[in-house]
């Protein structure tokens, strides 16, 4: 178990995927309790087993057959008791099962409830089906990424799902549960991908609104087009990361890299494209390795571009543990760190349904035996436990 600053609170996911148990999991590491309310027949549209999601670690699994009005009701039980709900339904759905904000509720109105989706709760495209790609495509964020005169580049689904998404739940339901402590009623957090997308470029717009930012791709300050902001080919094939942006720090890039610039034309643009070239030139003439060695402990703000596999094995990040191997799973540990609450990995994923005995009785429900014998509720074997002889 963690015991990180957010032991104590209990949290309900009904699940969905993406930024939702992102969310659900970022919670779990902070050391809530959550519950993860699963469905038969749900599942990720992801490949492996469930027990292999790491955005699920930390959670206990309860498997409910919420078509059943029982399953509602035992779930409206657990809401009753729980300080934090969230749910990454399309507008509407969660209320027609029966779990909607009301009826939350009504059963115990201090309670936070979240809801994670693309549009948001309101707008007119609210309704519509749609994946991170489609949201930062909206906000404009995609349209900044690339080369110039190329296409948008996606950047992963970072900056929507898990960027502007559940990271954003997860700074909302906080937000309102301290307002909830204080004042004693909870209340409905929309966190739409579109609109933390849009926050996130707050940085962005500022740069637009003072003529230092160009509406075009590739031809800015932080968009790769300074050729001191820029990812360079090493010999091998391989990649250094540049971000020289201060008048010191790219002084010692030119004199690491032995190049004979001027360091006051560092931001005449006229000389851009002919320098980035330059410093291509000498990037291409060595290896990673032999960068990286160039530029250790130097402030020239370069550092080479690893896989998600080697990042494990970085110094920094190995003496940190900011990437971790656990249970044959690589992930990254819980971030960020407390200087007294300390937290850490919590258990493995569960697979659905594995802790429902466990948490219905734990939570005080009533007749736990009859709702499983009636499959209200389902208990499954976990697969995370060895096999006895």
């Amino acid at each position: 178990m963690t015991s990180g600053p957010l032991t104590g609170c209990r949290v309900i996911e009904l699940a969905g995927i993406g930024p939702g148990p992102f969310a659900g999991m970022t919670l779990a590491d902070l050391g809530a309790e959550v519950i993860r309310i699963d469905r038969p027949g749900g599942g990720t549209v992801f490949p492996g087993c469930p027990e292999d999601d790491i955005l699920n670690r930390g959670k206990k699994s309860v498997l409910l057959d919420l078509k059943a009005p029982e399953a509602v009701a035992i779930t409206l039980d657990l809401v009753a008791k729980a300080d934090i709900l969230i749910e990454g339904f399309r507008p509407g759905v969660a209320e027609r099962l029966g779990l909607g904000p009301d009826a939350c509720f009504a059963r115990n109105e201090r309670l936070v409830y979240g809801r994670m989706t693309g549009w948001g709760q309101t707008g007119p495209r609210a309704s519509e089906s749609g994946h991170d790609l489609n949201y930062i495509a909206l906000t404009g964020a995609l349209h900044a990424i690339g080369e110039a005169g190329g296409p948008p580049q996606i950047p992963l689904n970072l900056v929507g799902d898990f960027g502007g998404g559940g990271t954003y739940l997860v700074i909302g339901v906080l937000a309102a549960l301290l307002e909830a402590r204080l004042g004693g009623r909870g209340q409905v957090v929309d966190a739409a991908i579109v609109d933390g997308t849009a926050h996130l470029l707050a940085g962005t717009h500022a740069m637009l609104a003072t003529g230092t930012w160009v509406d075009e791709r590739g031809v800015n300050l932080l968009d790769g087009g300074a050729p001191f902001y820029r990812v360079y080919e090493t010999k091998d094939g391989r990649h250094m990361s540049v971000g020289a942006i201060e008048a010191k720090f790219y002084a010692e890039l030119l004199d690491k890299l032995g190049l004979n610039e001027d360091p006051a034309a560092q931001h005449d643009r006229a000389g851009w494209p002919a320098l980035r070239e330059r410093i291509a030139q000498t990037f291409a003439a060595r290896t990673l390795v032999e960068w990286t060695a160039v530029f250790e402990g130097s402030d020239a703000c370069v550092a080479p571009v690893l896989s998600l596999a080697e990042a494990k094995d970085d110094p920094h990040l190995a003496a940190r543990g900011t990437v971790v191997e656990t249970d044959g799973r690589l992930q990254p540990a819980p971030a960020p760190r407390f200087s007294r609450t300390a937290n850490r990995l919590g258990t493995p994923p569960p697979s659905p349904g594995q802790d429902t005995r466990q948490v219905l009785t734990d939570w005080g429900i009533s007749d736990v035996d009859g709702l499983l014998e009636r499959g209200a509720a389902v208990q499954q074997p976990s697969p995370n436990l060895e096999a006895t002889p």
